[in-house]
This record gives structure tokens, C-alpha cells and sequence, in this order.
């Protein structure tokens, strides 16, 4: 299937990644404060991994209109070719954020909360708290790891489209 990647004239590559811009770091910081904050856990909830699978449909989107956009240019650039290079790198990183939020979810909701559904299946004391400390470390991780990717693109995307407008 051929899309047109393209709404009223404006490529939509810079549209979507306005909103991977938003999404990824949101998802990111709430996750983030599901694993530190037991209040903002209890508000959170199931928001926490639909905001990352929000994530993970917005950046396989962002680098398809990225394609499609970089094969209709006249000019591709080095610097060009970093911005996509690094702009896959990026789907990993929210792949395993969602990941880690939905099992971040999960274990609050349903392991480690007062009379939870399967929170017999592992005893109360050490185990549960490694697991627990464990599971926070990947989130934090993973966090860090898809901000930090998403800021990297970002500033390689913009080093692309405007370093040859002010030097030329």
C-alpha cells in the first residue's frame, strides 16, 4: 500500500513528530512517576501504558512519513542521513517503555497492591522487593533511554533542515 504522506501540502512527518515529541517524554515521566510516587500510581493507573502504546503507534508512523518525505527531497545530505539513522534507533527504546509500563502496571495493580488478585502468587519480603526494584530500574532505563533518543533526533533533525539555510 502507497500512502501519501503528505495534508493540505505539509508533509505529515512534521506533524506526527511534533507528537512524538510530546508523547514519548509523557510517557516517559509517567511511567517514571508510577515507579517513585505510590499517589501518582493510584492516579495514573491504566493511563500510564496507553499513553506509551500512544508512543508506540506515533513512532513507527513518524518514520514511515520520514521515508516517504526523504525520497521526495532533491538533496540528501549527511547530515540528513544521521537524522534517519538515528530516527531508528528510536523504536526500540518505546517499544520497551511500553513493555515496561504495561508490566509496571500489571504488578502494581495486581501483585503488589493489598489484597490483590494474584498477590499470594509471590511472597511478601525480599523476592517482592527485588522484583519491585528490578522492574523500577528497567522503567527508569528505558525512559531515560527514549528522551534521550527522542532529544538526539531531534537536534539532528533540525541541525538537517537548517544548517544549509544560515551557511549557504
Amino acid at each position: 500500500m502507497n500512502i501519501d504522506w503528505e495534508f493540505n501540502g505539509l508533509p505529515l512527518h512534521v506533524l506526527i513528530v511534533h507528537a512524538v515529541v510530546i508523547v514519548v517524554p509523557l510517557a516517559a515521566l509517567c511511567a517514571l512517576l508510577t515507579a517513585f510516587w505510590p499517589a501518582a500510581r493510584r492516579r495514573l493507573g491504566i493511563v500510564t501504558p496507553l499513553v506509551a502504546l500512544a508512543a508506540l503507534v506515533l513512532v513507527p508512523l513518524a518514520v514511515q512519513a520520514g521515508e516517504w518525505l526523504q525520497s521526495r527531497l532533491v538533496n540528501v545530505t549527511p547530515l540528513l542521513g544521521t537524522h534517519t539513522s538515528i530516527g531508528n534507533t528510536l523504536l526500540p527504546w518505546v517499544i520497551a517503555l511500553f513493555l515496561v509500563a504495561a508490566l509496571q502496571w500489571f504488578w502494581y495493580r495486581y501483585v503488589t497492591a493489598e489484597g490483590a488478585r494474584f498477590s499470594s502468587a509471590l511472597p511478601h519480603g525480599t523476592g517482592r522487593l527485588a522484583a519491585t526494584i528490578v522492574l523500577d530500574l528497567v522503567v527508569l532505563v528505558s525512559a531515560l533511554g527514549s528522551v534521550v533518543t527522542v532529544a538526539l533526533i531531534g537536534e539532528s533533525g533540525s541541525r538537517a533542515v537548517w544548517t544549509d539555510l544560515f551557511t549557504s
